[in-house]
């Protein structure tokens, strides 16, 4: 069984006991968190949602808050002299899907 879920403004393909990142949340390390827009439900059949499944939940805990790796910008334009460098951490969420409920 797995689902679509839209999560932080993207979307995962998620099943039972998956671990995945996703941008950071609010809650705390340990918690549960529920998720309600659900996209898709596959069981033994497909259950499409229009936008989102009724009723459907993926329920997750929160294993731990950390940063990404790092990610550099760099900008050049040839003959100019201009080079800018530039670089960021994405602030994540380590999160372990407990349930999805169709």
């Amino acid at each position: 069984m797995y689902a679509i879920v839209e999560i932080a403004g993207q979307q995962f393909k998620v099943a039972k006991d998956d671990k995945i990142y996703v941008n950071r949340l609010v809650n705390n390390e340990g918690e549960s968190v529920d998720f309600e827009n659900v996209l898709l439900v596959a069981d033994k059949d497909v259950k499409v949602g229009t936008p989102t499944v009724k009723g459907a939940k993926v329920t997750a805990k929160v294993l731990a808050h950390l940063k990404g790796d790092k990610v550099i910008v760099f900008k050049k334009r040839r003959r100019k002299g201009y080079k800018v460098k530039n670089g960021f951490r994405a602030s994540l969420t380590q999160i372990q899907i407990e349930n999805i409920v169709a």
